[in-house]
């Protein structure tokens, strides 16, 4: 299929052919007949991407200040890497779309195959969305109508928030698509409107729809007109939908309000505004977020749970509901808003327009009918095959393409000349973008193609966290090597499964199964383990993890999606620990703060008490509210009168030792490829797996454990 793809780094825009999706549990998949550019957000995108590094960094001073910290404690290569890697992920563009349900993922309720809908789906031939981001069409509304309502519910959002009254005199500053779609719901509500913009056909066009609309020229005063339009008093409200860098909308915006007004931002504009002009008057500053409550909520739109209409009436959903019944009552007609109309095939010309700066309102982008569209593999390279050796070759295929996969593990495994045969993603675009970029021979978005594969003999599996488990499982029985990125798993259930397909099927054959726990094959800590085999006691370990700070809405913070922080990353440094007193765990006890009393217990702050049966021990202090400067992963060792630091993997000191001042790396290096390397080498040679299988249990057992499991 064919899907609009934009580079960050160039701005390029490339219509790719990307493998159609499967189904998600929760999600629709649909087959598009209409999307909408939205030209204001699309090209400040285009224009993003087509800026220099000096530019780009101008307009995100955040990200550069932590690239600035990356550099300090992990090193110039590593943040610059980082940096790269981020901006060579493609973006799939659009947000407005229109088609028929093709299929009904699991566990969705309210919609059947053949549905008319609108979603959030971005310019594709076939897309998968949340369930609680489409909504049905009603028949008496044409597609040309319906792909305007993501847009819609934007404009409408905002108006929720000003929450205007019959009567009511609302100004709204800027006419484009989103201006001129809230002005006719603001008519329909029953409010006096008059708007501004420096377009003279947009300007008609508000009028046509009934408001008083005046194009801002040389001289003009926006609000004196304003004022004078609500006899004197000034507005009750002001919506800014404007994309500007200018501080005119926001220092306008209070002067036009009377006193107590409201004004509610939905544009991008500069945000110098005046102390003075909202403080004298007492005027209310509000930012709309998208489409209205449960935007950017996982629960809600990952998950499908939605809110209780009695205590939140206006979901995304609903918005997008009620405004399609504007639509179906003739309230929003969109007609005068299409300017253009082009193929999917076509779309560079039609961004080209987006980019000319002309009068464009709304760009559709048409598909024809793609019922043929099934293809869930698409092959990139037209290349005989290579021919695998009979022994010891490794091809792998790779399920997940996500930042860690294409920044670390397909380096890593290019690095060790592995055929790279095939990748798989749910949605088909990192897939395709990592495919090409490290030439795999093709891409899909089924996982099973690999599976299945008969020429793929090693799986390497860096999904989200909650498929792990299955996902090993899966491969086992398949008679694959396995290599997952950690967690093994994130329940015992699935660590049962994994332990009874790897007495059935792996250890008969001698497959390998191993984790990502790479700290063990960093090159610093090859070194100190090799020191403490000149200890004649056990060791007392200290491993201090400069966590930071994460959401509680991530998805790694989610027990059901990423088992939390202590099972997903707090892993690697039991692990870490395990290896370096090599002797088994005999107990595991943990201390989260503010555990105690009426303290909130904090998930992701926790002191994890280790014991080991050679009678050393080892304590990890997974701290999240630390600052950035201080080294993100520290470990010292004390045994037999000496210590052993080392910081972020790259500095190891050493004190009370006469092997030397210990080691400095130019840049930090945490094992990846060591571990990648050795995964490889086992595979070809028929040794065993890098880390023994037992381990990868004991250190998961123990790792739920400490995380109270």
């Amino acid at each position: 299929m064919k899907q609009v793809l934009q580079s960050l780094k160039t701005g390029q825009i490339e219509i790719a052919d990307i493998p159609v999706p499967l189904a998600r549990p929760g999600h629709l998949l649909i087959e598009a007949r209409k999307s909408l550019i939205s030209i204001g957000t699309e090209r400040m995108l285009l224009q993003f991407g087509k800026a220099g590094w000096i530019e780009k960094a101008m307009k995100q001073p955040e990200k550069v200040k932590q690239v600035l910290q990356k550099v300090r404690t992990d090193g110039v290569m590593p943040a610059f890497n980082a940096v790269k890697s981020k901006l060579d992920q493609p973006v799939a563009l659009g947000y407005s779309h229109t088609g028929a349900v093709r299929e009904v993922g699991i566990g969705v309720e309210g919609f059947q195959a053949g549905d008319r809908v609108i979603s959030n789906g971005p310019h594709a031939d076939v897309v998968c969305v949340p369930s609680n981001l489409c909504a049905v069409v009603p028949k008496d509304v044409d597609d040309d109508t319906a792909v305007f309502t993501v847009v819609g519910a934007i404009a409408l959002q905002g108006i929720r928030l000003i929450n205007p009254t019959l009567g009511e005199s609302i100004a709204v500053l800027g006419l484009g698509l989103i201006g001129l779609l809230a002005v006719q719901i603001l008519r329909a509500n029953g409010c006096r409107v008059i708007g501004f913009d420096f377009d003279d056909k947009k300007v008609a066009l508000a009028r046509l729809y009934g408001a008083e609309a005046h194009a801002i020229g040389e001289g003009f005063n926006p609000v004196e007109a304003a004022v004078s339009f609500a006899n004197g008093n000034g507005v009750d409200g002001v919506l800014i939908t404007a994309s500007t860098s200018s501080n005119d909308p926001i220092r306008q915006a209070p002067q036009m309000c009377r006193p107590r007004g409201r004004v509610v931002l939905l544009g991008v504009i500069g945000l110098n505004l005046s102390r003075d002009d909202f403080y004298k008057k007492e005027i209310s500053f509000q930012v709309s977020c998208s489409y209205g409550p449960g935007r950017y909520d996982p629960t809600y739109e990952k998950k499908g749970l939605d809110y209780p209409i009695g205590h939140v009436r206006w979901t995304e959903q609903r918005n997008f509901e009620a405004v399609l019944q504007l639509m179906a009552d003739r309230r929003i007609v969109t007609g005068d808003l299409i300017s253009d109309r082009f193929d999917i095939a076509e779309a560079q010309q039609a961004y080209d327009k987006v980019l000319s700066g002309g009068e464009a309102l709304g760009i559709l982008l048409q598909y024809p009918l793609s019922s043929q569209c099934i293809e869930h593999t698409v092959r990139l390279s037209h290349e005989p095959a290579q021919a695998r050796k009979p022994e010891g070759a490794v091809t792998a295929g790779f399920i997940g393409s996500g930042s860690f996969a294409t920044s670390t593990l397909i380096p890593a495994f290019a690095a060790a000349s592995v055929r790279l045969k095939s990748i798989a993603s749910a949605g088909g675009v990192n897939a395709f973008h990592s495919g090409r970029r490290f030439g795999f021979e093709q891409v899909t978005t089924d996982a099973g193609e690999i599976l299945g594969d008969p020429e793929i003999n090693a799986v390497v599996i860096a999904t989200q966290h909650d498929t792990h488990g299955r996902l090993v499982v899966q491969a086992l029985k398949a008679g694959k090597h396995v290599f997952v990125e950690k967690p093994l798993c994130i329940n015992r259930e699935e660590l049962e499964e994994i332990e009874a397909a790897w007495r059935e099927h792996a250890l008969p054959s001698g497959r390998i199964l191993t984790v990502g726990f790479n700290r063990r094959f960093a090159p610093n800590t090859i070194r100190l383990k090799e020191l403490l085999k000149n200890c004649s006691g056990p060791a007392s370990m200290i491993m201090t993890v400069n966590a930071g700070s994460i959401p509680k809405e991530h998805w790694t913070q989610d027990p059901d999606f990423g088992g939390g922080r202590i099972t997903g990353e707090g892993c690697h440094f039991i692990d870490l620990l395990r290896h370096l007193a090599g002797s088994p765990l005999v107990s595991a006890e943990s201390s989260y703060l503010g555990g105690e009393g009426d303290q909130p217990l904090s998930s992701d702050t926790v002191s994890i008490s280790l014991h080991f049966a050679n009678g050393s021990m080892g304590t990890v202090h997974y701290f999240s509210q630390g600052h950035k400067s201080f080294p993100k992963e520290r470990l010292e060792v004390f045994c037999d009168g000496k210590v052993m630091q080392l910081d972020n993997f790259k500095n190891l000191t050493l004190y009370g030792m006469p092997a030397g001042k210990g080691d400095r790396l130019m840049s930090q290096d945490k094992g990846h490829r060591g571990l990648v390397s050795a995964f490889v080498e086992a595979i070809r040679s028929g040794k065993p797996s890098p880390t023994p299988f037992e381990e990868l249990c004991e250190v998961t057992e123990f790792t739920f454990r400490a995380a109270r499991k």
